[in-house]
């Protein structure tokens, strides 16, 4: 999931649009020793979260490794589930074959074929109770599953993941129905085949199945390429969708040909998994996103604008992430690393259009667009971090950050290239509007550099050198400059130019962020980031503390748990009156404290009452957020 432009050892050969193309999942004489792996998964077992997997592996005498997907694509990090991988056996003509772990790669695995044998069996169980397309939990719940593939197949080491061609199959639970980009060859009541493809397109296409589904087709029956939304969730009700939500989804897919102008898949399906027992995700594939959500968010009004930019951020991806790809990230197969300098595109990006999208689609309203800006807007500008982090490291570092708890997040800082894309993005698409005198914007970089030809999926992949060229083809600036500044520079505050520059401001005051009250109502938590400088859980417990806060000069840290406020049990409601009652006053306020069992009084000298982010016209300027704003399609 992001990169930079650095390459991890790919050569490309020129193509029209001035790098390299790579196929996706050419087949054929590209199959390993002419034949393929024969790949067999039971999901039966699903429910108590283990998979169970046969396959059948083209061999030659002599010595052989397997390897266990380590890189998987959309993490952008060796994310392989490889300690859930069990229940390992081997075998020849119904002779069991011994195997090794190699020493220092714990990926592989070694094994010594007999003379004759051309054709070795694996069997593998794949224990799925931590997500293994990288969300916070299980993959499967008693009534519905989530099968990402690279979960169950071996390899052999050191070919290209085009280069092997697989014919999977699946073993559904009882009366199940599923979904997938896959084309399925064969059914036989629950038992799928799915027609051969290479291992990048095996990778590349997820399966959800469930006792409660529906698909719902986005696009009309004469228009080519079609696109289906398979939804599965853990109960009937769940699945609801009200009309003006399947209207705004409707018009996400046109949304993206306006501003595309071109699709590079066969047909797309937006694979939605709805449930409160599976690890929430989204996981972006060339032909379809794999995406869980919590059970009741097409019910639920705040859950709705939580979740609003999930599959429009997932979709934008098929073009930018899947077909232009930074360098780094468009390696051979799944045992090379990647290089993540380049995810501020990659994934800053897409945030901005994944936003913008589900904006201009109906999934947000203006107004909710605006604070959730705010919202982010004003996280980075508290960002202590700032001071020693460069964005441009939260991109390289996301293999040990990705994982990290809300500890100290501010000044660890996290996966900022994110939300700090958005906002590069943002003043991107300023300058373009303000240097041209609104007749480009954004909008034509991204058909330019991430349009191209429709058509099957493939991957061409891009420098840093080839973003600047492609906005200098878009408006003359010194882009290189301008993205080295916000990128590799420690500066204090964050990358404000584009919401200034299109004629609004960040302000604060005492009214709820919609964003922040949302969650705050959902997760029972309670922000106080730009008052006193922290956040806190359900239960008290300091989240995070802001580096240079009210909170962290009086001493306060993290991992403590708040008890009381001016001697009377905490709630939310009660820190808002103390900040209130501080207003116009030398009193500080008093915090109650536990820190592993020892209780301290805490004084906090903050007297500006609640602070809450939120964008604000400036008068006299023009006003191009709006014109961002509007939907490209008719």
């Amino acid at each position: 999931m992001r990169l930079s432009n650095l390459t991890t050892g790919l050569l490309f050969a020129v193509s029209a649009l001035g790098m390299g193309a790579l196929g996706m999942g050419a087949l054929g004489s590209t199959s390993m020793y002419g034949q393929s792996i024969r790949l067999r998964v039971d999901l039966t077992d699903a429910p108590r979260n283990l998979y169970h997997a046969k396959l059948n592996i083209p061999a030659r005498p002599g010595t052989m490794t397997l390897v266990f997907p380590k890189w998987i694509p959309g993490n952008h990090r060796p994310s392989g589930p490889i300690a859930a991988l069990t229940g390992i056996h081997m075998e020849a003509a119904g002779q069991p074959l011994k195997w090794e772990r190699d020493p220092l790669d714990m990926y592989a695995f070694h094994v010594t074929v007999p003379d004759s044998v051309r054709v070795i069996d694996v069997s593998l169980d794949a224990i799925t109770s931590n997500d293994s397309a990288g969300g916070a939990g299980p993959a499967a719940s008693s009534n519905l599953l989530d099968l990402n593939w690279n979960a169950v197949v071996l390899y052999p080491q050191g070919v290209e993941s085009d280069a092997v061609e697989f014919v999977p199959s699946v073993k559904l639970p009882a009366g199940w129905k599923y979904g997938t980009a896959l084309v399925s060859a064969h059914v036989s009541g629950d038992e799928v085949e799915f027609a051969p493809v290479s291992l990048t397109t095996l990778v590349d296409s997820p399966l959800i199945a469930g006792a409660h589904y529906q698909r719902i087709n986005l696009t009309d029956s004469a228009d080519k390429p079609q696109h289906f939304m398979d939804v599965v969730a853990d109960n009937e009700t769940d699945l609801a969708m009200k009309p003006q939500e399947l209207a705004a989804y409707r018009k996400l897919v046109a949304e993206t040909g306006a501003l595309f102008g071109a699709r590079h898949y066969r047909q797309y399906h937006f694979l939605y998994t709805l449930s409160d027992q599976v690890g929430g995700h989204g996981l972006e594939h060339h032909e379809s996103n794999d995406s869980a959500a919590a059970e009741r968010t097409l019910l639920d009004p705040n859950l709705h604008l939580l979740y609003a930019d999930l599959l429009p951020h997932e979709f934008a991806h098929s073009w930018n992430g899947k077909y232009r790809r930074p360098a780094g990230l468009a390696t051979r197969n799944y045992q090379e690393p990647m290089i993540g300098d380049l995810l501020w595109v990659y994934e800053g990006l897409t945030d901005y259009l994944g936003i913008l999208l589900a904006e201009r689609s109906g999934l947000l309203s203006a107004e909710q667009y605006r604070e959730g800006l705010a919202a982010t807007a004003a996280s980075l500008d508290h960002r202590s971090g700032r001071s020693w982090r460069p964005l441009e490291d939260t991109a390289r570092s996301v293999q040990i950050l990705r994982l990290m708890g809300p500890q100290w997040s501010s000044w660890r800082r996290g996966l900022d290239y994110y939300p700090e894309g958005e906002l590069i993005w943002l003043e991107v698409d300023s300058i373009i509007r303000e240097q041209t005198k609104g007749q480009r914007s954004l909008d034509d970089f991204c058909r330019r550099f991430e349009g191209g030809q429709s058509g099957s999926p493939m991957v061409v992949p891009y420098t840093l050198d080839d973003v600047v060229h492609a906005l200098n083809d878009v408006a003359p600036y010194d882009w290189g400059k301008l993205l080295g500044e916000r990128v590799s520079s420690t500066v204090p505050h964050a990358p404000l130019g584009g919401i200034e520059r299109d004629g609004w401001k960040l302000v604060y005051n005492d009214q709820p962020n919609v964003f922040s009250k949302a969650i705050e109502k959902l997760f029972k938590s309670a922000d106080f980031s730009y008052s006193l400088g922290f956040t806190l859980a359900e239960d008290g417990k300091f989240n995070d503390v802001i580096v240079g806060s009210p909170a962290y000069q009086s001493g306060i840290g993290p991992g403590m748990t708040l008890i009381a406020v001016n001697g009377r049990k905490w709630t939310p409601a009660i820190i808002r009156a103390a900040l209130k009652a501080a207003q116009g006053t030398v009193a500080p306020i008093e915090l109650l404290v536990e820190n592993a069992q020892f209780y301290q009084t805490y004084s906090v000298s903050y007297h500006e009452g609640e602070q809450n982010p939120h964008l604000e016209p400036v008068s006299g300027q023009p006003d191009r957020l709006s014109i961002l704003l509007t939907p490209l399609s008719k």
